[in-house]
């Protein structure tokens, strides 16, 4: 019952309605074709031979001209037979098969030209060729004609036979079509069972097994359930180290609320201080959760957002000069989340802005790879402390405001997208930093 259930929006509906449609055409067109061509080979192949006919009557003229009379008598008694006729016109006097067709076919005589030429008489379509020759020097006008109504009648009940048969190939085509349009569809309705199967948490990928044409199709849902997958471990992750880190903080808060000892500066001092480290520890885990990661599908205008990024930091420092190279064209897109990438060049320009004393010089480059370098006029780091950068939670110096948590975020986000981050001393006297993402052409 599903082969004649009709979805008019289904693609076996289309695909059947397409084929169908092709082979009615082409069935159609061959048919009249065919009709066509039928009817003018059959015209030419008893004009040659009408010709053939004329020409050998005019030879045996030739042999014997006392013939003439036997000829068309001859040819008189034929047509009661095999429906053929003649007319001759030389020395002035005309004569004919049959006397009929004297006044029918007498001005075809004056026509100056050899040729096969179509003649209607009421019910019969006669075919008739005109020959023009020389007896003894007289010029003369031999016409050969064949009654070519009855080899009609024949050619279209031949036409009508076709058309039957055409219409039982283009009935088995159609079956054909179907079963193998079927047959075709088969790929996608396994599809459909293994997303089935996906939802009921029966399987956790599809098969690569399909046809070439879904290919791209199956490995797209499967980076979409491997990036469910991801995020749903970050969550988890998060908040197991949200877990772990509040637990005692939480649990020091609540102490020295429910005690009964007052609370003077020095405690309230600490108790702020736990409160911050949670607050910072909650910032910090919400901004990991945001990383959306390379799969996301998602573009970033250079351009745009990096102009964005700086005039805000412009706003938060000051103080501090921002420089910005960027060697890409204004239009320029590539394949990074805009908030993943605002994340990212956001966390070291305010790194550098925090510790630069004038100036923070940014480049941005795009040659296959997305390229950062980020460096600052500050203190710097220590060639021993460099391989520390970036480990959860580490502080260099506690003087300045920051929980360590940045560069540690930043080294997640670059994992994510496959990159990689270097720390180094630089020329300007404080840290530089060199970042590298590999922009793949199946994100572009």
């Amino acid at each position: 019952m599903s082969l004649l259930r009709i979805d008019w929006r289904s693609l076996r509906f289309r695909l059947l309605v397409w084929l169908s449609g092709i082979a009615i055409l082409v069935m159609g067109t061959t048919w009249l074709l065919h009709g066509i061509l039928l009817e003018n080979l059959a015209r030419d192949f008893l004009g040659e031979r009408l010709e053939r006919e004329a020409r050998h009557a005019i030879e045996q003229l030739r042999q014997d001209r006392q013939s003439t009379p036997v000829v068309l008598d001859s040819a008189s008694r034929g047509f009661q037979i095999f429906h053929h006729l003649y007319v001759l016109g030389i020395g002035g006097d005309t004569t004919a098969s049959d006397e009929r067709w004297l006044d029918a076919l007498t001005p075809l005589l004056e026509e100056s030209d050899d040729a096969l030429v179509e003649v209607r008489l009421g019910e019969r379509h006669l075919l008739i060729y005109r020959l023009h020759f020389a007896l003894d020097g007289e010029p003369g006008v031999l016409l050969v004609g064949e009654d070519f109504s009855q080899i009609e009648a024949g050619l279209q009940q031949l036409h009508w036979w076709v058309a039957a048969i055409a219409l039982g190939l283009l009935a088995l085509l159609v079956t054909l079509n179907l079963l193998a349009v079927n047959r075709g569809l088969i790929p996608l309705s396994r599809l459909r069972d293994q997303l089935g199967q996906l939802q009921a948490g029966e399987r956790d990928r599809l098969s690569p097994d399909v046809p070439s044409e879904l290919d791209s199709l199956v490995i797209q849902l499967n980076h979409f359930m491997d990036e469910i997958d991801s995020r749903l471990q970050r969550s988890r992750d998060s908040v197991a180290n949200l877990s772990h880190a509040l637990k005692t903080p939480l649990a020091a808060v609540t102490q020295v609320l429910r005690g009964s000892r007052p609370i003077d500066d020095e405690r309230r001092r600490k108790l702020v201080q736990r409160l911050e480290d949670i607050h910072a520890q909650l910032n910090a885990e919400l901004r990991r959760s945001r990383i959306a990661g390379p799969n996301a599908g998602r573009m970033t205008f250079l351009h745009r957002d990096a102009c964005r990024l700086l005039e805000m930091f412009r706003g938060l420092y000051p103080d501090k000069r921002f420089d910005l190279v960027l060697s890409a064209e204004k239009g320029t897109r590539i394949p990074i989340e805009s908030q993943d990438f605002s994340e990212m060049l956001g966390i070291l320009l305010d790194n550098a802005g925090k510790w630069a004393n004038n100036d923070v010089h940014c480049r941005l480059e795009v040659s296959g790879v997305l390229r950062m370098i980020v460096e600052d006029d500050g203190p710097g780091v220590t060639g021993e402390d460099l391989p520390r950068l970036g480990q959860r939670g580490l502080r260099l110096d506690e003087h300045h405001p920051g929980y360590g948590l940045g560069l540690s975020i930043l080294a997640q986000l670059v994992s994510r997208y496959s990159g990689q981050v270097r720390f180094d001393i630089s020329p300007l006297g404080g840290l530089r930093v060199d970042l590298t993402i590999p922009l793949k052409e199946s994100f572009l």
